[in-house]
Formats: C-alpha cells, structure tokens, sequence
C-alpha cells in the first residue's frame, strides 16, 4: 500500500506482500515481481522491467504455485508427524469380567469450562488386535449408537494371559476427524480366593450397555446377595441374549434385548438357588408354570430375571481326569454274541454264471425267429394282390399310368419353346424377361393372404 492506495503488489496475494526475509534479490521476490509484472502490466506504480518478458512471468507463477503446494505439504506432513496416539495400559484378570468405556470425552479435545455447552458429537468406533483385523476372541465390542458410549467387554481365559494391544479407532461424524487410541492389556491371574460356585442369570428388563457400567453391575451384585450364601460376590462373565441366539426384540416401548449375567462365588449356592435350578422346577418351567422359588425375589423390581433359565455350575470338586486309551494289538477279545465264521466252504459258481448268461440268450434267440416267420413266411405276395384285385381298377390303374408315360415322352421330345406366359421371369405388363422392381414392402408374407 502506498499512500493509502491499494497497490497491485497487495491485490494479487498477501502471500507476496513481503519477502520473509530472503531479500529483494532473493528467489521470492523475483518470482514476486513476475508475478506482480503478469497480472498488472499497465499499473503506473510498478513499471515493468525490461528483462521480465511474458514467458519468465508463466513461469515465475508456476514456481510460486509450487512453493505454495511444498509448503502446505510440510505443514500436513509436521501435523501428522507430531501427532501421535494415545496409549493407556489395563489390567484384565482371568477369569472375571473386563469393562473398559471408550468415552467420547477421552477422544474430543474440548476446551475446558466451555459456556454454552458444545452439542454432542457424534463418534464410532473400530476397534481391532494390533497385526490383526479384528479384536481377540474373548473380548467383545458394543455401541448403541453414535450418541452414546461404546464398550469393550469380556472375561479373558488362562490361554490369554500375557500381553495383548488393542488399536481403537475414533471416527467424528461431523467433522470425518478420527483419533487413535492404544489400549495396551496385561492380563494376569486374579488374586485371592478362587470362584468355584458360579450361577449365570439371564435378565430380561436390560440391554447388554445397560449393565456394564460400574453402577448397575454393583447393584446387581448387592440385590442378588440377598439369594446366596454370606460372602463376596465378582462378576465371572457378561454376555448379550443375542450372542446366545436371542432374537431381536420389537421396537416396543419396554422391550430389551436381555444380558447373561454371571456371577461367582467362594460360598456355596443357597437352598433357594438350588430349589431354582431342580429338576421340578425345570418340569414346571416346561409346562408354563412359575419355578419353584423358596425365598423373596430381591431382585425385582429393577432386575427382570427369568427364572426358568437360570444355571448353576459347582466347580468345587474337581472332575476326574480322562484315562488315556492305551493301545492294543489290534486283535479283538472274545465275544460271545461276535462268534465270525472261522473256515469258508468252496462252492461252484458255474452253473450260476450258465444260468444267468444262457437264459436271456435263448429268449432272445426265440424271439428273434418268430419275428422271422411273421415278416418273411408270412407274405401273400404279388400274384395273391393281383386275384384279389377288380379287372376294372386293375384297367384303370394301367391306362392312368400308360396316359403319364406317354406325356413324360411327348414333353421330353418337344422342340417348341415354351409360351412365355409359363415363363417364371416373365412380366405380363412389360414383356420383360427379368423380374419387375416390386417393392418388398408391399408382398404379403404370406401369398394366402393377397
């Protein structure tokens, strides 16, 4: 700007208003002025220098266009590089239940205190075994919708132990942003007493996000003490009733999926848990009718468990170990209902080979000569026709046939051509002896119907 006028040097890019440094006889304000002497060459405050033709100014904006593109390039390439994932370690035990919450808040970066309240962003989530495209087979991933929480759920088992890295992927819906998230699992054996009473509820008032967060979990817990023995109660495994082959409710107000919920413990299961899980009760369950329940439901109203699929598994004797088969010789033992024939009698197959070879032959044969007879000793022949044959056809046949014999000769000595009308390529109109120009379009397909 000079003077307060807006210059063409302002006009064409603010990019080129200043050379950051490099100097007038630098490469940016060469190519600046080329660039200033192309898009306003008649501009009485910047005269045109003599050197600077049309073509080192199309060149001189090419290069400027190249440096604008190497810049922006770097500057992507500096974001991506010091952007880096974030890495968070958990600690899953064997054999009890593992919730992790992948919220939207660990994943947006929101500007602390923030008045009004940012609307919520919806985000999904791809979560997946590094080296893997897909998660490990003991864990599982939920997420009702893009509004709400997702979950990483699962109990891992004595063969998982050790190190595993899961790789979460954010996708911001609205702005297509997406965030990287490691998730890094030491998973180790429990401490404490081991769990070998272990009863698995299906709950019919809850959806499978409903019930891993810390809070319902806990009531759960804390309302199903009331049906088991005094002692501490752990979570062994959460499932959702449509792994199990559940179907999918109707979107009815009220309905719910369902959710397994198993729980176990170091004390033994109550007489009211093993009266629910008789056989008695499964009769009655099986006729419509309500299981035998000794004690009060604790966990109505909040928890809806079908009784009727209820299950208990006693781990606390150890079953016996399987025999390994040891090998035999191969020979087996006396059997007195297996009693095999020791020695085969010889027998001869001639005459069943004579029999079944010979009897179709001689039908054949049979037939074969009767069919003989009744085509060749069987004619009447020409002298029987002839008898049986009026005198008076027998004249008209032989004149019809004399009459043809003596027109084929007579045509076949003829020696007058033949009237043109018989002619095929004769034209009655034109006395033409090539075929009259007919228009297609005008033949019937069918000669019946002109």
């Amino acid at each position: 700007m000079i003077g307060g006028i807006v210059s063409c040097e302002d006009r064409v890019h603010p990019r080129f208003s200043a050379c950051s440094g490099w100097g007038w006889g630098g490469p940016c304000c060469w190519i600046r002025a080329q660039l200033l002497w192309d898009t306003c060459p008649a501009s009485p405050l910047l005269p045109a220098p003599a050197s600077v033709t049309h073509r080192q100014a199309q060149a001189g904006a090419a290069m400027a266009a190249a440096l604008i593109w190497i810049s922006l390039l770097g500057g992507l390439l500096e974001g991506l590089g010091g952007t880096e994932a974030q890495q968070t370690t958990l600690h899953p035990l064997v054999g009890r239940v593992f919730v992790h919450t992948l919220d939207h808040g660990s994943f947006l970066q929101r500007p602390e205190h923030a008045f009004p309240a940012p609307a919520p962003v919806p985000i999904t989530y791809h979560a997946h075994l590094q080296g893997h495209p897909d998660l490990p087979r003991w864990l599982r991933y939920t997420q009702r919708s893009p509004y709400q929480p997702g979950f990483l759920y699962g109990t891992a088992t004595p063969e998982d132990r050790g190190h595993q890295v899961i790789e979460v992927t954010a996708y911001n819906r609205d702005s297509f942003n997406t965030t990287q998230q490691m998730l890094v699992l030491l998973i180790g054996d429990p401490e404490g007493p081991l769990l070998p009473y272990q009863a698995e509820f299906l709950v019919r008032s809850h959806d499978v996000e409903e019930v891993l967060p810390s809070t319902p979990a806990s009531h759960f817990l804390t309302a199903l003490g009331g049906l088991w023995e005094p002692g501490e109660l752990q979570l062994v495994n959460i499932t959702s009733a449509l792994d199990r082959g559940g179907r999918v409710p109707l979107p009815i107000e009220g309905r719910k999926e369902g959710v397994y919920i198993k729980v176990g413990s170091a004390s033994p299961f109550s007489t009211c848990l093993k009266m629910v899980a008789s056989p008695d009760s499964h009769a009655r369950c099986a006729q419509g009718q309500p299981p035998l329940l000794s004690c009060y439901d604790t966990l109505a109203p909040h928890f809806r468990v079908d009784w009727c699929n209820v299950s208990l598994v006693d781990k606390s004797v150890p079953e016996p170990a399987d025999e390994a088969p040891a090998p035999g010789g191969g020979i087996l033992e006396h059997d007195p209902f297996f009693c095999p024939p020791t020695e085969a009698t010889a027998r001869d197959f001639l005459t069943d080979a004579l029999v079944t070879l010979l009897v179709p032959l001689l039908v054949a044969l049979l037939l074969t000569l009767l069919l003989a007879y009744v085509m060749c000793c069987r004619r009447e022949g020409r002298l029987k026709r002839d008898l049986a044959t009026s005198d008076i056809q027998m004249v008209h046949h032989c004149t019809i046939r004399g009459n043809t014999e003596e027109l084929r000769q007579m045509a076949s000595s003829r020696e007058v051509p033949r009237p043109l009308s018989t002619l095929p390529m004769f034209n009655v109109h034109t006395g033409e002896r090539l075929p009259p120009q007919v228009d297609s379009a005008q033949v019937p397909l069918i000669l019946d119907q002109h």
